[in-house]
């Protein structure tokens, strides 16, 4: 099966690098060669030249290699300066990427047209129906754009701002969320909640929660799922969401009567579905389930693979808000057909409570909706969006800056694609197709491979295309469509969900592929689902002297990868915003194939021998 993690989009493997400093200031130039000696330092230097304006300094590193120390005049490296090759750094104009960064007002130019919110129009007099926010920037928008890679130190310095904005709700962490941090970002999850919880106190938090499983796709008793529950609550999230794709409410029931009984705001979500089985009638008896048997706090409609329309909204909405009482309605979608804008607005004009947004930049394309344009558009309609635009901006360029230093892309709305109704396949995993296929030298493939998935949905009883359903469909279809014969290997996740082990169907599997399942995949899965053994007193037993919150990290992630984590060190909360010569040479520093380079650009001159 794909890594979970990797899912989702892979815009840039800088993102493994090192990225993690928090808070920008002004520096003088001084300060700027300070941190230039900084780099330096951790370089195989040998010796430089620095000029800054009238500031002037010829660098040799000492015999120890401890430091450098400034030469004398008979040693002056300008003495040398004709005998050094350059090393053209950057192509044709190597000093083009040192130039001064920008400033605020042309930096806001520069971000495409519609992602930075315009004044907001003024609310009409006459009273108005309140709509409310939440915000998805620190969970749902980076792990749609980044691949789940934004750091703790890049949240830190707009957290405050956030709290301040008017949010109903902010979503902080998903599963992925842990399995990102742990194995990839070298950080403590159950630490970065806690640091977040400092900074953001008046707004309660939310968490996600999936049936069955954790971080990855196995199945994992229903003790672990609740002590990973309780967990979550007592280290600051105080709402719980929790969710099945199959809409199998048995698996989420015990989830959320148990956070409720932990003083936890309650959302059972159901996940949106495209198909004959997903229906207005399965949608309004499932919410009717879940008041009566969990009397949660709220329901929420998680249109995780962007596929409403407003025509589909305008039956289902006033079907499920008609059982539903006082309990509120949230609507979350994605903008993968381009859609997802206009459906928040039928939404709400429909009875629609509460909408999830993020702020752009980290808006649109395979994310959620832009607060700024949904909250202006709504204030136009009558509405009141009762949000801080002042510290919506501070905080929508504070992601652009970051956007822009660590290479990230900008979310940009999507064009309408019907074919993205058949296969379903969310941003992500399409990267991820590309990619697998290329290397098997089956790219030409591509379109196969979409159609292979659409195909393989209808067969398999229409599971929604959401984790971990959309990896099962998508490994299932790259195998299909490069070994040549369909179902020849089948993944044990496959097998384990023909066999319901997720839960009950749907819809049933075709016959003749169920036989193709159940003889070709793994023998060592038996045909009937065993009931699982409590998980917890087996896991404390095997890490005495732990917490609960490192012993469930250790229980999810196989090997040393949380002793990894742990060797490298604390949460880093610092986050620097470099200016650009100061990120070419920290780059430089890096390249052992040059040996001489020379970087000039204004007043600023830089020359480094090894």
């Amino acid at each position: 099966m794909p890594d979970p993690a990797n899912s989702q989009s892979e815009p840039n493997q800088t993102l493994h690098g090192p990225s993690s400093r928090a808070a920008h200031t002004m520096t003088s130039p001084r300060e700027d060669v300070r941190k230039i000696l900084a780099i330096l330092d951790e370089s195989d230097c040998r010796q430089a030249r620095i000029e800054f304006g009238d500031l002037k300094l010829d660098l040799r590193r000492r015999g120890d290699a401890a430091g450098f120390e400034i030469m004398g005049p008979h040693e002056k490296a300008e003495d040398r300066q004709a005998s050094l090759p350059v090393a053209n750094v950057a192509g044709k104009e190597p000093i083009a990427s040192a130039a001064p960064a920008q400033s605020s007002a042309r930096r806001k130019k520069a971000i495409p047209k519609g992602v930075v919110a315009a004044a907001s129009p003024k609310p009409r007099k006459s009273a108005s129906r309140v709509v409310k926010f939440m915000d998805t920037t620190l969970r749902d928008a980076h792990q749609s754009l980044w691949a789940t890679r934004m750091t703790t130190a890049m949240m830190l310095p707009v957290a405050e701002r956030l709290d301040r904005i008017g949010y109903d709700a902010i979503d902080l962490m998903g599963l992925i969320q842990f399995d990102v941090a742990v194995r990839y970002l070298k950080e403590d999850p159950w630490k970065r909640v806690r640091l977040i919880r400092e900074k953001i106190t008046r707004t309660p938090m939310q968490a996600s929660v999936r049936s069955k499983s954790l971080t990855g796709f196995g199945v994992v008793p229903n003790d672990i799922l609740l002590l990973w529950t309780e967990r979550l609550i007592a280290n600051g999230l105080k709402r719980i969401r929790a969710f099945d794709a199959l809409a199998d409410l048995d698996n989420i029931v015990h989830i959320l009567r148990f956070a409720k009984e932990q003083g936890a705001y309650t959302v059972g979500a159901l996940v949106y579905g495209h198909s004959p089985v997903h229906t207005d009638e399965l949608y309004v008896s499932k919410v009717k389930e879940l008041i009566e048997r969990t009397s949660v706090d709220a329901i929420m409609l998680k249109d995780a693979c962007g596929l409403l329309t407003p025509d589909r909204i305008r039956t289902l909405v006033p079907a499920m808000k008609k059982v539903m009482g006082k309990v509120p309605l949230e609507l979350h979608s994605h903008c993968l057909t381009g859609l997802a804008p206009l459906v928040y607005l039928e939404g709400v004009k429909l009875g629609v409570d509460q909408v999830h947004t993020s702020i752009a930049p980290l808006a649109n394309g395979p994310a959620q909706p832009a607060t700024q344009t949904i909250a202006r558009n709504l204030r136009a309609m009558g509405y009141t969006a009762a949000l801080d635009d002042k510290l919506i901006g501070e905080v929508s360029e504070h992601f652009r800056m970051v956007t822009e230093q660590e290479g990230m892309p900008l979310g940009v709305p999507m064009e309408y694609d019907a074919f993205h109704f058949e296969h379903q396949v969310p941003g992500g995993m399409l990267t991820n197709f590309k990619f697998q296929l290329t290397q098997a030298g089956l790219f030409h493939r591509y379109n196969d491979t979409l159609e292979e998935c659409a195909r393989i949905r209808r067969e398999l009883g229409w599971p929604i295309m959401v984790t971990p359903f959309a990896q099962l469909v998508g490994t299932q279809a790259v195998l299909n469509v490069i070994q040549g014969e369909r179902y020849r290997t089948v993944p044990d996740e496959v097998k384990q969900y023909a066999l319901g082990y997720y839960g009950k169907l749907l819809a049933p599997i075709e016959p003749n592929v169920l036989d193709r399942i159940i003889e070709n995949g793994s023998k060592q899965i038996p045909l009937e689902l065993r009931p699982l053994d409590p998980g917890v007193p087996g896991l404390r037993k095997k890490y005495p002297d732990m917490s609960d919150d490192e012993r469930l990290l250790r229980y999810s992630f196989a090997g040393s990868q949380v002793d990894q984590m742990q060797a490298a060190g604390p949460t880093i909360t610092h986050y620097d915003f470099n200016k650009p010569l100061l990120h070419l040479l920290n780059e430089l520093t890096k390249r052992r194939e040059y040996k001489h380079v020379y970087v000039q650009k204004g007043p600023v001159r830089l020359e480094l021998d090894r």
